[in-house]
């Protein structure tokens, strides 16, 4: 039954996401609401300009970071793995960051300085954002570069642990020194969505040792082109709850794990931020009985990016829709509900099939209908 239901849930999922480019504007601003007491900032921190491997010149990351409006990012290029080098001589790892910083100064973008630290696996690759000095991170010993990134006070998380380069299974998986890089906090996360993949394991390796949830598109090519943008796809981001609109805050943010990662119509988060997110995003906008009759008709708004895809675990069964209900981004959806009798109170409950909190596990809310 279990699988049946999956089965049925992919089909609606891929007929949903495509119809809903169609009847509503697309627009690539990544739009997700403030949850209080935060602020929501939408963040990328894995990305790649000619400086390392990438194909585009920084401003180009600037550029796209202002379309899709996302509040910060990071140009973490390989500091050991350097393919441009012959075209492009340099030898201040630091480059692509000045260059992004300078593009970006007319700008509300938040440009954070970042490297990514390129091993074989143990560590494997690690990026170090929030840094002081990338030339700093030249250090052959694979113990001792992460320890100078924490003396300049950096944020690491482990990259792509699923990558299929390192493991053919595609299976994330702890080793010895990474155990050791996390008991000595040189290891604060890891990337749960890198690119176009995702990892249940991932996400089970952050939970189990307590690390931050990231979510990053380490696009190295155009992010139009990678995510296809034009026909409503997106990159994927954390979203990071902070304070206030700063570097600080955001870094803040990541140490004490407010994150989200928005992937493929997806969230990702543990359930004490995802749960948040949620209820900051559905609101009901007004309720009505049709004359004398024990129907409600229930007007939710989506206040988010987010296609979400809802299983009906209500007392009530709907009128015009099966147990799988389906509430489109920044728009009012209006559901029917056969309460038996007219009521002035009562309460709608809904597992939200597109968002995870564990391997296998979706989140459940509750929404509050009062007439």
């Amino acid at each position: 039954m279990k699988h049946l239901l999956w089965a049925l849930f992919l089909v609606l999922y891929q007929t949903a996401f495509t119809q809903s480019i169609a009847p509503h504007a697309h627009s690539r601003a990544i739009h997700f609401p403030d949850v209080a007491p935060y602020q929501t900032m939408v963040c990328d921190f894995h990305q790649h300009t000619v400086f390392s491997d990438g194909s585009v010149w920084p401003d180009i990351r600037v550029q796209e970071a202002l379309k899709d409006s996302v509040d910060a990012i990071s140009l973490t290029e390989h500091l050991e793995y350097q393919p441009h080098l012959a075209d492009i001589p340099h030898s201040d790892r630091n480059r692509s960051y000045d260059l992004a910083t300078d593009f970006a100064k007319p700008y509300d973008l938040i440009v954070v300085r970042g490297a990514e630290i390129t091993r074989k696996m143990p560590p494997g690759h690690i990026n170090a954002i929030f840094i002081e000095d990338a030339n700093r991170l030249m250090i052959e010993d694979s113990i001792e570069v992460f320890r100078e990134a924490r003396r300049q006070g950096a944020f690491t998380f482990w990259n792509h642990p699923n990558w299929i380069a390192q493991y053919k299974d595609g299976v994330a998986k702890v080793t010895g020194m990474h155990h050791f890089l996390m008991q000595e906090g040189l290891l604060n996360g890891i990337e749960v969505v890198n690119d176009l993949t995702y990892s249940d394991e991932a996400l089970r390796i952050a939970l189990d040792y307590n690390l931050t949830i990231m979510g990053t598109s380490d696009v190295h090519g155009l992010v139009d082109w990678q995510y296809k943008v034009a026909d409503g796809g997106h990159r994927p981001v954390t979203l990071v709850f902070t304070t206030e609109r700063s570097p600080e805050a955001i870094k803040e943010g990541l140490e004490n794990k407010r994150t989200v990662v928005w992937y493929n119509n997806n969230l990702i988060g543990r359930e004490s931020e995802l749960i948040p997110l949620l209820n900051a995003c559905l609101k009901v906008t007004k309720v009505s009985y049709q004359g004398i009759s024990a129907v409600a008709t229930v007007s939710i708004y989506n206040d988010s990016d987010a296609l979400f895809i809802l299983m009906n675990n209500s007392d009530f069964q709907l009128h015009a829709d099966t147990d799988v209900v389906m509430l489109h981004p920044n728009t009012t959806t209006s559901i029917e509900v056969k309460t038996k009798e007219q009521l002035e109170d009562f309460e709608l409950k809904f597992q939200v099939l597109n968002a995870v909190t564990a391997p296998g596990e979706h989140p459940s809310i509750s929404l509050e209908i009062n007439q």
